[in-house]
């Protein structure tokens, strides 16, 4: 819930957002009515920001979405439902201009699905995600870091970060249950946020 406005109180302490990554002209893919852009405030250099949802088109493929469009793409919590993340984060990419940046976070397995899939908190999702591990609960998991390395996009990595600084990991054994969606409360993050720069 809101997970895009849950992630400027971490965007608004790190200066890259405001004066590098969410700047210029912009696309929220996936917001709903919880685009990044109701945040103009805290990112100055941000000139427009238009939501993208399912009324918009297919953001797997963003057909209607010519290349080098936006100065920057942000996107929450919507890439665990693309049938082909790849493919989409390759669409992402090509309406990205050279040297824009592509904000984009996405729920992390362990945090979020706790060992349970398919998704008891979210029956839409079709895939989760770790930044890397050997082997995974999860047999739809996806190491970012090898989705990433396998784009053929020419991109810098500039941040991968497990965002769980306002996860509580002793809250299901307090309140005496075994599995509980942290997303529900009003701060609680279960994320990976990762950052692109497309070069060229």
């Amino acid at each position: 819930m809101h997970e895009s406005s849950k992630s400027v109180f971490h965007k608004i302490k790190d200066s890259r957002y405001a004066t590098r990554y969410i700047v210029g002209d912009g696309i929220d893919i996936g917001a709903g009515e919880d685009t990044i852009g109701q945040y103009y405030e805290f990112f100055p250099l941000m000139k427009s920001c238009r939501g993208w949802d399912l009324p918009d088109g297919d953001a797997q493929l963003m057909e209607s979405v010519a290349d080098a469009t936006f100065d920057f793409v942000h996107s929450s919590h919507c890439l665990e439902h693309m049938r082909d993340p790849k493919e989409a984060l390759e669409n992402w990419l090509r309406i990205l201009k050279p040297g824009g940046h592509l904000v984009c976070l996405i729920p992390d397995e362990d945090l979020y699905e706790q060992g349970v899939f398919p998704s008891t908190f979210n029956d839409d999702h079709k895939h989760t995600f770790t930044i890397f591990k050997k082997a995974s609960w999860s047999s739809a998991s996806i190491n970012l870091t090898e989705l990433l390395a396998g784009l053929s996009a020419n991109v810098e990595i500039k941040k991968i970060e497990l965002m769980d600084a306002t996860f509580r990991y002793e809250l299901n054994q307090r309140i005496g249950v075994d599995r509980f969606d942290q997303t529900r409360t009003t701060v609680g993050e279960c994320a990976i946020e990762f950052v692109l720069k497309k070069i060229g």
